[in-house]
């Protein structure tokens, strides 16, 4: 069987434009990067669309090294609605160079389901997480900037909240001195995040449009002042040029699967630190073009699924007509017990035990009352035994499911899922699991107990404290972004399965108030990741003139 690469290096990439054609985008709103890939005019949304505008939500149960294939089913399934003949566009999101270069590898799909460029959208693609880490970098520097020559503004140096940031895992940056050395400003204790947590991508991931873009920037905190009040960027002054250096990321990007199949890839806020999910503009552009939009949000469904159905769809009053939820026999065996290396031996007892994860993300879903099915997505090593497993148990769930063969198969492969969604598909209107006006502490308490199956949630005295800070400066009917470990239903790694009697511990709430959301830490959740001791970079070549090791 040919690899990933192989299978990229040897597809035909069609012309932008004619890719740009299968949407009807006129080449006045395509802003070509190359012949392989365009930026999409926001004026295109002007134009009036008698578009059905459907919105798939593609989630997966509790990830696993196993793997469990989210992204490169929602590439299959897209391009399985394409040989139905359906009008569809895919919206993605960027993938990070820190995980490309890291653990995970390259983030466009796999086997027959890739979208292309892979090696150009893995690496530097059009330049949209180099304009976030300027635009987040310039607010960092007018901030030393700001102290170095009198603090007008009276920032508590100790309570400045701004970090770096940089789209590379490093750990030793976690925690950094800047200001060291003659003149060189003030010395304060600071740190970096990867470029994926910033409050900067967040902010380009929901806004709505240029001046939704500037409104956001203008409040973002970036500390409090000598009396504890917060201090936001606008009073910098610098705003207008963050967004100058926005301007154009802000526009998504249009790229094309193995088969042809449209998508618009933008934005990259990992889920477990961040909100997970791909911009509202993309998306919107999506429905916009195309009867159906199949979209996927970072992780399992406690992390992504949940912040798109609780902060992305409040936010751009969007209602999603469908889940689907990825499982694989090899990741259930896993959260049954089994071992990595024994993976390909049959395990049916593991296999049961492990469709308590399953069974939980299935509720999940449920609560919101969204139409779900499940795509079981086929590794060559199953058995048909165990297949017959996971279709059971979805029988007895009363939950439809369907096999999918996307990675040897392409768009065939997901035929029967495309149908199956087709049937169930329906526009309801969309609740939140939670309402704003509820207290900080409900909010959180609601989400743990709901989604991930915890008896409670503990606040540490900081925690506290930072609930108290929230709302007496009004900002407590912000929605709530939960930082946690995506290994595991709780706040430990190591629980996998469905866990029980277990409570979520919380360190801190971080206000991130132009992206309109607190962040809730958990756990040992790290905003900085670090490199494993053989990273992925150690397999990343050129080899006559093409990179290989990526895909």
């Amino acid at each position: 069987m040919k690899t990933d690469m192989q299978i990229a290096h040897d597809a035909t990439i069609r012309p932008i434009q004619e890719i740009a054609d299968i949407l009807n985008i006129s080449s006045k709103y395509l802003l070509p990067y190359g012949h392989d890939k365009a930026k999409i005019s926001l004026d295109i949304l002007k134009q009036e669309s008698q578009k059905k505008g459907h919105l798939i939500l593609v989630t997966a149960i509790s990830p696993t090294p196993a793997g469990e294939g989210k992204t490169t089913t929602s590439i299959g399934l897209g391009q399985g609605f394409s040989a139905l003949g359906e009008s569809i566009c895919i919206a993605l999101r960027e993938p990070s160079l820190g995980p490309c270069m890291g653990v995970k590898g390259g983030a466009t799909g796999g086997g027959y389901s890739q979208v292309l460029p892979a090696d150009s959208i893995n690496l530097h693609f059009t330049g949209d997480f180099h304009a976030i880490s300027s635009a987040h970098n310039l607010l960092a520097a007018t901030i030393d900037n700001h102290l170095h020559h009198g603090n007008l503004l009276a920032l508590n140096p100790k309570r400045i909240t701004w970090p770096r940031v940089m789209d590379m895992n490093d750990r030793s940056l976690r925690q950094i001195m800047v200001g060291m050395g003659m003149k060189n400003g003030m010395v304060r204790e600071t740190s970096f995040d990867i470029t994926a947590a910033s409050e900067i991508m967040a902010i380009l991931c929901l806004a709505s449009n240029l001046e939704d873009l500037r409104t956001r920037l203008d409040r973002i905190v970036i500390g409090y002042n000598s009396t504890h009040q917060p201090v936001q960027a606008k009073e910098l002054g610098v705003t207008g040029a963050m967004i100058a250096l926005l301007k154009d990321a802000l526009q998504p990007n249009l790229v094309q699967t193995l088969e042809g199949t449209p998508v618009l890839m933008h934005g990259g806020p990992f889920a477990n630190i961040a909100h997970g999910c791909n911009s509202v503009l993309a998306t919107k552009m999506s429905m916009h073009l195309a009867d159906w939009t199949i979209t996927e949000a970072g992780f399992g469904c406690d992390l992504g699924a949940e912040k798109f159905l609780d902060i992305k769809c409040i936010e751009a009053d969007l209602h999603p007509s469908a889940v689907v939820i990825v499982a694989t026999v090899r990741a259930l065996k896993m959260h049954g017990g089994q071992s990595k290396k024994e993976l390909q031996t049959e395990n049916t007892e593991a296999l049961s035990k492990g469709l308590e994860n399953l069974t939980k993300h299935i509720e999940t879903i449920q609560s919101f009352d969204k139409p779900l099915i499940v795509a079981i997505n086929r590794f060559h090593t199953d058995s048909e035994q165990e297949l017959a497993v996971i279709a059971t148990h979805c029988d007895a769930l009363g939950v439809p499911y369907s096999y999918a063969e996307h990675f040897e198969k392409g768009g065939q492969g997901t035929i029967d899922l495309a149908k199956k969604l087709i049937a169930i598909a329906e526009k309801r209107p969309h609740q939140a699991l939670y309402q704003r006006d509820w207290s900080i502490q409900k909010k959180i308490e609601t989400i743990a107990q709901t989604v991930y199956g915890a008896d409670g949630v503990k606040f540490e005295a900081r925690a506290q404290a930072d609930i108290r800070r929230l709302r007496k400066q009004g900002f407590a009917e912000l929605p709530i972004c939960i930082a946690k470990t995506q290994s595991s239903l709780s706040d430990n790694p190591k629980l996998l399965g469905r866990p029980r009697g277990f409570d979520i511990t919380v360190h801190r709430i971080i206000l991130n108030a132009g992206a309109g959301f607190l962040v809730v830490l958990t756990g040992d959740i790290m905003r900085m990741p670090g490199l494993p001791k053989r990273p992925s970079a150690e397999d990343i070549d050129v080899q006559d003139g093409r990179i290989i090791g990526i895909a």
